[in-house]
């Protein structure tokens, strides 16, 4: 039996990325704080641990190897840092998820846009760093400086039933509430996956033969003028779009040029991604229709 070791497996796409792999035969360990409930009772094996705290990941991991481990909450060149030296001779694989931030604006972006096997690693204090340099810092750590391979999954934003975030809902509550938004261009487009393909496609590069960054996005793209079109059908009211940006009303999806990532590496290696128009109506009915 294969075994695996989770960082965030505990809420969001984690627990769908922790299910894939229960069902794909997996020994799931589940690394947390343990400060709040792990989902899956006796299914998975817990291990206690600060995931940025160095001395605490080496501690946890002393006496432990696995195949496998996904690591869904690195988030700069200092997180990666403590795994990478923490799971030494410990791991044969490690996946780690990062983000379609790591590309600037730009339609169709095949992985080689950004090249983090060259990326200059910059000691850059963690709470002056932006979230797309904080992916691109980890990522250039985990390609320069790993001793085992690495996969990095490059995804878009994340919807789903479960999104914490609740940015998919804020745009639907705005809409019911007639409160104005704002957006600056309704026909800019961009791409989506949701949490239950986002957390099988993460698992299944686990079990594939390959290293380097891969992207994953469900199949289609819309504009937020379209976006805002299904929210309304669904809603029964227009949305009332605001001509000036403030901190309370500018779309968390107000980007400004469109911005999409081309999936023909995944597609080659076989995986087949969902259309987005066959889920997201119904995703923004489930929300809207939440008591």
């Amino acid at each position: 039996m294969k075994t695996a070791l989770v960082f965030g497996g505990t809420r969001f796409f984690g627990v769908n990325l922790v299910n894939e792999l229960l069902k794909k035969g997996f020994q799931v360990t589940v690394a947390t704080r343990q400060k709040s409930t792990i989902p899956f009772g006796d299914e998975v094996k817990k291990l206690k641990v600060d995931r940025f705290d160095k001395q605490s990941v080496i501690t946890a991991v002393q006496n432990s190897k696995w195949d496998i481990v996904f690591d869904q909450i690195c988030y700069n060149a200092q997180d990666a840092e403590i795994t990478i030296e923490a799971l030494k001779g410990k791991v044969g694989k490690y996946v780690f998820t990062s983000t379609m931030s790591v590309y600037d604006y730009g339609v169709d972006m095949a992985e080689e846009l950004f090249d983090p096997y060259t990326y200059e690693i910059n000691p850059i204090p963690t709470d002056e760093i932006s979230y797309q340099e904080g992916k691109r810092q980890a990522e250039a750590a985990f390609f320069q400086h790993a001793s085992f391979p690495v996969v990095a999954v490059r995804i878009p934003i994340v919807l789903g039933e479960h999104d914490y975030t609740e940015r998919l809902k804020l745009h639907i509550d705005k809409v019911k509430k007639q409160e104005q938004i704002y957006f600056p261009n309704l026909d800019v487009e961009m791409g989506f996956i949701n949490q239950q393909e986002a957390g099988d496609f993460i698992a299944w590069t686990g079990t594939q033969d390959f290293a380097g960054p891969i992207n994953a996005c469900a199949d289609g793209t819309i504009s937020m003028g379209e976006l805002m079109e299904l929210i309304e059908k669904e809603i029964g009211k227009n949305t009332v779009i605001s001509k000036e940006s403030t901190k309370d009303n500018h779309s968390p999806y107000g980007i400004e040029e469109t911005w999409t990532i081309s999936t023909d590496k995944a597609k080659g290696l076989g995986y087949t991604f969902t259309n987005l128009y066959q889920w997201l109506p119904n995703l923004i009915k489930i929300i809207a229709n939440e008591k």
